[in-house]
């Protein structure tokens, strides 16, 4: 226990982070796939909408999933907003 806690603190990392293991969902990487491929569609669309055209075509997802994903700042300058 003394090593976990010496060892994190050498780290800067909280304890907890070594106790569970971060799991991600099976589809993320499809769901990231359509949200780009609407953002690249629909290019004014903020990370709402785009959640809203996602449960339209039947994925079950909220629009703060969708703002997690942060991929709604993928849309370039051609589509009028600035990319980050």
């Amino acid at each position: 226990m003394d090593d976990e806690r010496r060892a994190c603190r050498t780290l800067g990392q909280h304890r907890s982070t070594q106790r569970k293991v971060p799991q991600g969902r099976a589809d993320e990487q499809r769901l990231t796939d359509d949200i780009i491929e609407l953002a690249d569609q629909y290019g004014r669309y903020g990370y709402r909408m785009v959640a809203g055209l996602l449960n339209n075509a039947g994925w079950c997802v909220n629009h703060k999933r969708v703002e997690r994903r942060d991929l709604v700042r993928h849309w370039s300058e051609d589509n009028g907003r600035v990319a980050t």
